[in-house]
């Protein structure tokens, strides 16, 4: 069964920062591009971040790609969001997807309504932003 599972969300104050990991089940990451989404109650779902299958390109939304980082590493079936200086409306839930189309697949295009065709889908890990 394929599955991805994220960590590493809970509570931060706003400045803050935390580490998300998406860790691939029962296939290797090597072949897939990865992203990350987040929803936040009563909005609708956006992309925050992919990253190629080699690691090689990344691509954020201009108004995260100053505090979010992606990265991964295949050897560990492991992709990573770093996030820095948090601010409360970064609140959501957090999911990770994974796709061999890579990030032209439109959902990692801002299509995210075509969120559901991704191969493999995460569970998603709360973050809460606040003081």
């Amino acid at each position: 069964q394929l599955q991805l599972v994220e960590s590493g969300g809970g509570l931060v104050q706003p400045g803050g920062s935390l580490r998300l990991s998406c860790i691939a089940s029962g296939f290797t990451l090597d072949d897939y591009a990865v992203g990350w989404f987040r929803q936040a109650p009563g909005k609708e779902r956006e992309g925050v971040a992919c990253i190629s299958h080699s690691g090689a390109s990344t691509t954020y939304p201009n108004y995260l790609k100053d505090r979010f980082t992606i990265s991964r590493d295949n050897a560990k079936n492991t992709v990573t969001l770093q996030m820095n200086s948090l601010k409360p409306e970064d609140t959501a839930v957090y999911y990770c997807a994974a796709d061999r189309a890579g990030c032209h697949h439109s959902a990692f295009q801002g299509q995210t309504d075509r969120y559901r065709f991704l191969e493999v889908r995460g569970q998603g890990t709360p973050v809460t932003v606040s003081s």
